[in-house]
């Protein structure tokens, strides 16, 4: 057994027994919760006799359990906000969608907003207008029948959620007139169509943008209503019973957070009904696009972002999120502040490219952890250490879609760590061409060069036994198998879902490993991760799952 034995017991105790505890050294069958803590691992005997006799005596009844999941990319705040607007799913038709408009209409005061979910089946919304038996949207005529006293939005989705474009969003005729948009309206970005009647020229309501993240929402249609802090806040606990569900713990929340999400998880907090640990980088609201005044600003936060930030083990804000974005639909988005839709994040978080690296290379020196995404941010790293060093600040780049050998050799030389949405760029087959298909996520290669490889959801979907599969299958959606050299142990995955998502906030010591002394994060299986056949992976769920000693999740006996 390891642990403090017997000691001095808690007010809370719980003892598993009869499993498999999947441990960093050698799995055991049982473990001790004391408190907030793991307590004690070792066999059913050594538990039983180190317990108080009021501990809670679990059975696991042969099941494993491993740490809680630490999604390192996580946009947990979305889950719940897919529940806040009328869904559209199951229609298969123009009049299904109608009778549902209609029904909402019946239901809502006359002249108030009706705003929707997509057109299309959760969680990806494929094959649309195809899956619909005429073939296409429905139009602003549509809409009028049966809702001619109401504004009507149908919204777009958000744009990382399916592999392909475009997005497409519907208003009627009350919708259209309260925004204002007529035969004349240009579309605020080269990237935004606005369809329309081909005799008149009148607008028929239909939006389509070649754009992974809306525009229409924050510039044409900016007048529907968007989501309140209040919603914000219940969807942010309903998200996170998701999450809980499928053992994961704690999030990482890589791409920066907006004011109105870091309120919802004060709120959480405060209300004693956050179950999932947060890090969350900071979105920063650059309003100037010169570079003395982001520097002042960025030393300025120096003494709270810095380092592990500012918070506690619960709840933390630690360093910021930057990203080089020259394109016009930047401060179309930003129009819309503090308003951020499904994105989560400010807009302004992004800067012109030639501000990347004085800007970064001033939080270097305030030792500020940045967090980047795609594969081009660790030439950017590079150029910044060049000024100033980076050595032991974590840089994080997210969103790795493909690495060259010599890029990864220079992850490991800069000591950063990745997070990869294997969801994106492996099973729903990203393509770099054959002679470049080693590159792809390449988990084999950045483990061997030990660079930390935390798996993130992106919230497509939001388990992480998804990113397991992935990365030990090398499966992609048609069924052909990308790079399989690539492809890495299920206790390698587990440590990518756990011990790395740790790594990420400096936490490692405290939390991602079932240890005696670590914090009591641990989620019971449905099925054994380690053994089950492999295409059963994605399908696991949490039987149970606790946070910080506390059960957090618990699924009914059958």
């Amino acid at each position: 057994m390891t642990g403090d034995g017997r000691g001095a017991a808690s007010a809370a105790e719980l003892a598993f027994v009869g499993g498999k505890v999947v441990c960093p050294d050698r799995n055991t069958e049982a473990l001790l919760v004391r408190g907030d803590t793991i307590a004690a691992v070792g066999t059913d005997a050594e538990i039983r006799q180190a317990m108080a006799p009021q501990a809670r005596v679990i059975d696991l009844r042969g099941r494993t359990m491993v740490p809680g999941f630490i999604d390192g990319h996580a946009h947990m705040d979305r889950e719940g906000l897919k529940a806040v607007l009328p869904s559209l799913a199951g229609a298969q038709s123009i009049d299904d969608i109608l009778d549902i408009i209609a029904g909402l209409a019946a239901r809502t005061p006359r002249g108030e907003w009706i705003v929707t979910m997509p057109v299309g089946e959760p969680p990806s919304y494929e094959d649309v207008p195809g899956r619909l038996k005429e073939q296409r949207f429905p139009n602003r005529w549509d809409l009028d029948r049966v809702a001619p006293h109401h504004p009507v939005y149908i919204r777009s989705i958000w744009g990382y959620w399916r592999a392909s474009l475009p997005l497409v969003s519907i208003a009627n005729s009350e919708a259209l007139r309260r925004a204002g948009i007529d035969a004349r309206t240009m579309p605020p970005a080269p990237s935004v169509e606005i369809g329309r009647d081909p005799a008149t020229g009148e607008p028929n309501g239909i939006f389509s943008e070649t754009n992974k993240m809306p525009v229409v929402e924050h510039t044409l249609m900016r007048c529907a209503p968007n989501f309140t802090q209040t919603q914000r806040a219940a969807a942010l606990i309903d998200s996170m019973r998701i999450y809980n569900s499928v053992g994961t713990t704690g999030v990482f929340e890589g791409h920066g957070v907006a004011g109105d999400v870091v309120r919802a998880y004060q709120q959480a907090r405060d209300s004693g009904r956050q179950t999932v640990r947060a890090t969350l980088s900071f979105s920063p609201v650059w309003r100037s696009d010169e570079s003395e005044d982001c520097i002042a600003l960025l030393r300025s936060w120096g003494q709270w972002l810095a380092g592990r930030g500012l918070g506690d083990d619960w709840l933390r804000m630690q360093g910021m999120f930057c990203e080089a974005d020259d394109s016009c639909e930047r401060p179309l988005r930003s129009q819309a502040f503090p308003q951020t839709g499904w994105a989560g994040f400010h807009y302004e978080a992004s800067v012109p490219r030639d501000l990347m690296l004085p800007l970064l290379a001033e939080a270097a020196r305030n030792r500020i952890q940045v967090v980047g995404i795609w594969p081009d941010t660790l030439q950017t790293f590079s150029e910044v250490n060049k000024l100033a060093s980076i050595e032991g600040q974590r840089w994080v780049v997210g969103h790795l879609s493909h690495l060259t050998p010599d890029e990864v050799k220079r992850a490991a030389d800069l000591g950063v760590v990745v997070t990869t949405h294997t969801s994106a760029y492996l099973y729903k087959g990203a393509r770099l061409g054959t002679e470049r298909v080693r590159d792809l996520v390449p988990l084999r290669s950045l483990l061997d060069a030990g660079v930390p490889v935390s798996f993130g959801s992106d919230n497509v979907p939001p388990s992480l036994f998804h990113s397991i599969w992935h990365a030990v299958s090398r499966t992609e959606k048609g069924g052909a198998k990308l790079a399989p050299e690539q492809a890495i142990s299920r206790v390698e995955a587990l440590r990518c879902a756990s011990l790395y998502g740790a790594h990420l906030s400096f936490d490692e010591a405290r939390r991602g490993s079932l240890e005696a002394g670590k914090l009591a994060d641990l989620a019971v299986l449905s099925d054994d991760v380690l053994t089950c056949a492999e295409e059963s992976i994605p399908a696991i769920t949490a039987d149970m799952t606790v946070v910080g000693g506390r059960v957090v999740h618990e699924r009914a006996a059958p």
